[in-house]
């Protein structure tokens, strides 16, 4: 037994005033009484209900309601379209429980001592705080920086040691491909 058509009744009204169909087949495919068919053929249900086209919601073709139409023993068959989701590339946001939150500022406190290379923007990601808090860390302009304690947040399980090793290589890269930026300014202004 197949899936019902989104919005069935309206789907039904619109199959009533647009087509051949009997009201068997039409009660059927939406799954609906067959008098209740009858009844929005006469005007008594689906008062006021706006006819929902299922050819343009991909739900059946023209041409099935064209062989059901004129085969009023074939039922129809409703169209559907088996997307497949595929969530293995996206990354998965760990929950943080409440009382490891407060462990945040510490932690980017933590990387902007031990790893000054990494830009503001690299921590926030790494910690999950905004790149605002990180500068207003560094800038000692944060509104509780006398209260941090630099904490290590791989012993603390905010991200893995793997996700820290590439992102110090990532900038690490970055600064030797500034370095190089730098060296062909000074050489293009030399000449």
């Amino acid at each position: 037994m197949s899936n019902a058509p989104l919005m069935p009744m309206a789907t039904a009204v619109w199959l009533v005033e647009n087509t051949s169909l009997t009201f068997r087949q039409i009660s059927e495919f939406c799954k609906l009484h067959e008098v209740e068919i009858q009844g929005i053929a006469d005007g008594e249900v689906a008062k006021g209900i706006v006819g929902y086209n299922p050819i343009i919601a991909g739900q059946l073709s023209r041409e099935e309601i064209a062989l059901s139409s004129e085969d009023s023993n074939r039922p129809l068959k409703l169209l559907v379209n088996e997307i497949e989701i595929d969530n293995k590339n996206k990354k998965l946001k760990k929950y943080i429980p409440l009382s490891k939150r407060q462990d945040k500022p510490d932690s980017a406190l933590w990387l902007l001592k031990q790893h000054s290379i990494l830009k503001d923007s690299q921590i926030a990601k790494l910690v999950g705080i905004t790149k605002n808090s990180v500068t207003a860390i560094r800038n000692k302009s944060y509104w509780n920086y006398n209260n941090l304690s630099p904490k290590d947040p791989v012993a603390m399980g905010l991200f893995t040691q793997k996700d820290l090793i590439e992102t110090i290589e990532k900038a690490e890269r970055r600064i030797i491909r500034e370095k190089k930026e730098k060296e062909k300014e000074k050489e293009g202004l030399n000449k």
